[in-house]
């Protein structure tokens, strides 16, 4: 259980214990403190926050038996987070958690530039109860979709239903089930991707196969409904790189639809029907991408639960036109 809770923006002294032997200070940290990201405790351990034996070390500190910590606890920023009235579209709630189909455009939690209009924002206008979150302005956030992927998302009210949700995506015990319209279709109908990723050789914002410096990456797929040119594919990760299934269908050479990043086009209702060229508004604006499921163990109950995301109005549009004019 985190000890951050009883010690925010106090200093708090840890004392290593047995069995403890070349244990980066950073790891420890996070394992005692689990609602601060990693990340999070690394920068407190540079900007001094943190001192082992009186001394101020580095994140990479090998802690051993008897090392002594003295750790100022930042303060929990989610006070910094200003309430915004943005609609959810919430699918459940009870004590523990609320269950969102989130909407596309929006971006999970503040970061950057982007300090408003977030879904963080929106949730704190709708509810006075959100865990600590995984570190800063992240108050009930356990995992994350990219700013125009839809669909199911779990966020948690108190810290102990965020330890134990974090902690089955941690050992992948959170089923997650994605649609994705594609172009083209597939040689194989369905297939696994185990393809390692990491953050692309040029571009910060993008991911690559990067097979000798990669972590690894795991997506199951399967063709739902092949039409002239495109298909509607079911993915199931089973790991959670950051944009996963989106490297993975482009590494096919079937992009998703829209996804400029990573080779996706947009597509006109005249080019479905094989018409002229018109102007037109696009079939759909952003990457038709759509968590459509997620299954995980309640933290109270401890029975296997599992929500569904009806695909959004968008993608909906785009497949009734492929029905319509582009049937195998």
């Amino acid at each position: 259980m985190s000890e951050v809770a009883d010690a925010n923006g106090q200093p708090v002294t840890l004392y290593v214990g047995v069995g403890i032997t070349e244990r980066r200070l950073d790891k420890y940290l996070a394992g005692r403190f689990s609602n601060l990201s990693r990340h999070f405790i690394q920068d407190a351990i540079r900007a001094g926050a943190v001192t082992v034996n009186g001394q101020a070390v580095k994140p990479s500190f090998k802690l051993t038996h008897k090392d002594v910590i003295d750790f100022t606890v930042p303060q929990t920023p989610r006070r910094q987070i200003e309430p915004e009235d943005i609609p959810l579209n919430v699918l459940y709630e009870d004590e523990d958690l609320i269950v969102l189909n989130k909407a596309p455009d929006i971006i999970v939690h503040p970061a950057r530039g982007n300090k408003h209009g977030t879904l963080v924002n929106a949730l704190a206008h709708y509810s006075s109860q959100l865990s600590s979150g995984l570190g800063e302005f992240r108050p009930g956030i356990v995992h994350r979709l990219d700013r125009n992927t839809t669909g199911v998302m779990v966020v948690t009210k108190n810290d102990p239903a965020q330890w134990k949700i974090a902690k089955q995506f941690e050992l992948r015990q959170v089923k997650k089930s994605y649609l994705a319209i594609v172009h083209g279709t597939p040689e194989l109908h369905a297939d696994r991707i185990n393809m390692p990723l990491g953050i692309h050789p040029k571009i910060r914002e993008k991911y690559a196969i990067r097979p000798e410096t990669g972590k690894e990456a795991v997506t199951f797929y399967e063709v739902v409904e092949a039409f002239r040119g495109f298909s509607l594919v079911h993915c199931k990760p089973q790991t959670g790189r950051t944009h996963q299934i989106r490297v993975h269908l482009s590494h096919l050479k079937h992009p998703i639809v829209a996804d400029d990043m990573y080779g996706g086009k947009l597509v006109y209702p005249w080019q479905l029907a094989d018409a002229e060229p018109a102007v037109e508004e696009p079939c759909i604006a952003r990457c038709a991408l759509h968590a459509w499921t997620l299954e995980f163990t309640h933290p109270t109950t401890e029975q296997r639960v599992s929500f569904e995301a009806p695909l959004p109005a968008d993608m909906q549009h785009l497949l009734d036109l492929l029905r319509q004019h582009r049937k195998a």
